[in-house]
C-alpha cells in the first residue's frame, strides 16, 4: 500500500475522563514516531467544533513536558463538545466547511476520541468523505466512564472510575461505623441506562465495607421493594448503605428523577437528584433517618485514583488508532478484546463504526441477582482486572502537576 502523507487531526468529545488524555498521549506519541508520513499533529480545540472554526493546537517535540503529563491529568486536555452533525444528505453546510479544512490543512488521517455520540460524529464525516472522494482514514478512539460501546470488552476511562467509585465507597462505609445507630446512606452513581459504574460499589462489599444494595438502570426500580429491601437490612444492621444508578426508570422506563427538562445536543435529559428523592422516601415514609452523597464529576475526574490498566489500554489504543490508520484502515472504532482474565490479558481489535455509532451495552442478566438489588461474582471477576495497578501522579509541592497544552502550546491559530 502507499503512503498517504499528510497531517493528523485528533480531538476530543463528549464526558471527560481520568484516562483520555493517556489516549492522547498515545496518539502525539505514535504520530510523532512516524513523520515521514505524519508530518504534522493538529489537535482540535474542543473537539469537532474547533475543527469547524479552524482553531487547533500545534503539537511538537518541544512539548516534551506537556505530552508526559498527559498520562497524569484529568479532563480534556484540549477541550470537548457537545455537537450533532446533520446527516450531510440533509443539510451538509458543516461537511462542506470540515472537507475545506481537510484540504487546507492537508488532513489525511482523523482520529476522534468519544464515546457512543462521538462514534456516530466520526461514522458521518467518514461516510461524507467517502462520498465526496477524499482521501482521509476516519478512526474512532473509545473512551467513556459509562463502559457501554459496544463491541468491546470495555472502555478506557471506566477502570479509573471504578477505581474511585470502589474507594470512596470503602471510605463512606467505615465513616458510618463510627456510631451504633446510624443512618440509611444513599449514594447516587453516574450511569443512564447501563450501571457499570454503580455495579463496581460490590467491590467495595467485598472488601467488607461497601453497600448492602444496589440497584441499576438494567433492572426496573419499584420503590415499594426498595422500602422493603432496606427496612430488612436496616432492621439486623441499625444502618444500610445503598449505591443507585442516575438512571433509575420504572417499568414503563420513566426516570425516577432528572435534575431539568433540558436535553443535549444529542437529546439525552440531564439526569440527577436520585439519591436526594429516595433519600426523601427513607426519611418520609419509612421515618429513617436519611443521607444522600451524590459523587457527581469527581467520578470521571479523579486522577489521583487512576487504575494503571486502565492508563496503559488508553495509551494502547491511542497508538493503536494511529497505526491502524497508517495500514490503510478507515471507517473503524479500536476495540479492547480480553484474551484471559486470570492472568489477565487483553489485545486491540476493530469494529466498524456503524456497527457502534448510538448503540449501548449494558450489563448482562447474569451479572445482576435474582432479586435485583446486587450483583454477582461474575461481575466481580470481570471488573477486578481493570482496577488493578497505580499511575502515581506527579506532585510538585504537595499539588498535582497537570499538563497546560489547552491553554494553547504551539496553537496554529
Amino acid at each position: 500500500m502507499k503512503k498517504l502523507i499528510g497531517n493528523l487531526l485528533y480531538g476530543q468529545s463528549g464526558g471527560p475522563t481520568s484516562v483520555i488524555n493517556a489516549s492522547a498521549y498515545g496518539v502525539i506519541k505514535e504520530s510523532l514516531e512516524n513523520q515521514d508520513v505524519i508530518k504534522e499533529v493538529l489537535m482540535m480545540k474542543h473537539g469537532i467544533k474547533g475543527a469547524l472554526n479552524e482553531e487547533f493546537i500545534l503539537i511538537s517535540k518541544q512539548d516534551e513536558e506537556n505530552i508526559e503529563l498527559l498520562k497524569h491529568s484529568p479532563g480534556s486536555a484540549f477541550g470537548s463538545v457537545r455537537y450533532k452533525m446533520a446527516d450531510y444528505k440533509e443539510d451538509d453546510t458543516d461537511y462542506v466547511r470540515l472537507l475545506y479544512i481537510f484540504q487546507e490543512y492537508n488532513i489525511r488521517y482523523f482520529l476522534y476520541n468519544g464515546g457512543n455520540d462521538s462514534m456516530d460524529t466520526c461514522d458521518r464525516i467518514s461516510e461524507y468523505m467517502k462520498h465526496v472522494g477524499y482521501e482521509v482514514r476516519v478512526i474512532g478512539v473509545p473512551k467513556t466512564i459509562d463502559n457501554d460501546l459496544p463491541f468491546t470488552d470495555h472502555t478506557p476511562g471506566y477502570g479509573s472510575a471504578a477505581k474511585y467509585i470502589i474507594n470512596t465507597i470503602m471510605e463512606i462505609s467505615y465513616d458510618m461505623l463510627a456510631y451504633p445507630k446510624g443512618k440509611v446512606t444513599i449514594v447516587e452513581i453516574m450511569g443512564r441506562h447501563a450501571g457499570w459504574l454503580t455495579a463496581a460499589s460490590a467491590v467495595a462489599t467485598k472488601s467488607g465495607f461497601g453497600p448492602d444494595l444496589i440497584y441499576l438502570p438494567e433492572v426496573p426500580f419499584s420503590v415499594e421493594k426498595f422500602k422493603k429491601d432496606v427496612e430488612k437490612v436496616y432492621s439486623k444492621k441499625s444502618q444500610c448503605l445503598v449505591a443507585v444508578s442516575e438512571g433509575l426508570s420504572n417499568d414503563e422506563g420513566i426516570f425516577l428523577s432528572s435534575s431539568s427538562a433540558l436535553k443535549d445536543a444529542f437529546g439525552h435529559f440531564q439526569l440527577g437528584g436520585v439519591s436526594s428523592k429516595l433519600a426523601q422516601i427513607v426519611n418520609n415514609e419509612m421515618r429513617i433517618s436519611s443521607r444522600n452523597v451524590e459523587l457527581g464529576t469527581t467520578q470521571r475526574s479523579a486522577a489521583h485514583l487512576q487504575s494503571l490498566t486502565d492508563v496503559n489500554e488508553a495509551i494502547s489504543v491511542g497508538r493503536t488508532a494511529v497505526k491502524y490508520a497508517l495500514k490503510g484502515e478507515s471507517g473503524v472504532m479500536v476495540t479492547i478484546e480480553r484474551v484471559s482474565t486470570n492472568p489477565y490479558k487483553a489485545t486491540c481489535g476493530k469494529q466498524p463504526l456503524n456497527k457502534i455509532a448510538n448503540k449501548e451495552k449494558t450489563i448482562p442478566k447474569s451479572m445482576i441477582n435474582k432479586d435485583g438489588n446486587f450483583v454477582t461474582d461474575e461481575f466481580i471477576d470481570y471488573v477486578m482486572p481493570l482496577i488493578q495497578g497505580e499511575n502515581t501522579p506527579v506532585y510538585y509541592d504537595g499539588v498535582q502537576h497537570f499538563s497546560k497544552m489547552k491553554n494553547g502550546i504551539g496553537s496554529k491559530k
